[in-house]
């Protein structure tokens, strides 16, 4: 089987899907591209739908046998089954479920509100003729945007508390807990890989919340964590942003 994997730095939904790679002990070929330059709209698979109208923007891309996978979260589901040792998803259907519904509201809520915040503190970089070959409309607009430096105030104001509500719910959910879902799992990849680049930017939301923190400190610890991060290109990687999914139009 083929297997090539497409990743920005790791920071986002780059950082889930590489630190699920490891943990699994999945075996592909890791092609660094530049998410905030629009590199993934160049690449031989960029016209095939799942990739072309994902809803998670700028991600990474897991090509498989010539198909392309992507959004992040799926990604680890899918490195998951067909990877080695711990299992990343709970066994119990009903703490499965609790695992992919916290999933969601990381997708929709926070990852939005992350992405937006990120691009407006470090704009990307992305020139006319590479956004050109973006074919979804929503996407082309949020990277005009985003490479003008265009945000909104109401925008700023929600994504910010957005954040403080997540942070808010891991505080809540880790009181007699080290992982948010029983053992390690893709909620932990996923939670943190959103939430590590708003330490600096919501500096609030992290205050109060002495549980999240030593969360996070446990999170970046794991090797399979450590292993991605190594791949980072740049000082910190936590400041590369592209746009990300669209923020939800009902709040």
């Amino acid at each position: 089987m083929s297997t090539t994997l497409y990743h920005g730095e790791p920071n986002g939904p780059s950082l889930t899907v590489l630190a699920a790679l490891f943990e699994k002990s999945v075996d592909a070929h890791l092609v660094a591209i530049d998410l905030t330059k629009a590199e993934r709209h160049q690449l031989a698979v960029a016209r095939q739908p799942e990739l072309a109208m994902g809803v998670e923007g700028e991600g990474p891309v897991l090509v498989v046998n010539g198909e392309a996978l992507t959004d992040s979260v799926f990604v680890a589901c899918y490195l998951d089954d067909i990877g080695h040792g711990t299992a990343l998803r709970p066994a119990d259907p009903y703490e499965r479920w609790s695992m992919m519904a916290w999933c969601r509201q990381i997708i929709e809520r926070t990852a939005p509100a992350a992405a937006y915040l990120g691009c407006k503190a470090y704009p990307p970089r992305a020139f006319p003729a590479a956004l050109d070959a973006i074919e979804s409309v929503d996407l082309r607009a949020r990277w005009d945007a985003a490479v003008a430096g265009h945000s909104h105030a109401e925008k700023i104001a929600d994504s910010e508390n957005k954040i403080i509500q997540t942070v808010a719910k891991i505080e809540a959910r880790l009181n007699g807990r080290d992982w948010l879902m029983g053992d390690f799992s893709i909620a932990d990849l996923e939670s943190y890989a959103w939430l590590a680049g708003m330490t600096e930017l919501v500096p609030a939301a992290f205050e109060a919340a002495p549980r999240t923190q030593a969360w996070m400190d446990r999170v970046k610890a794991r090797p399979a964590v450590q292993k991605a991060l190594a791949l980072a290109s740049v000082a910190a990687p936590e400041r590369c942003w592209a746009p990300g999914p669209e923020i939800n139009r009902w709040g």
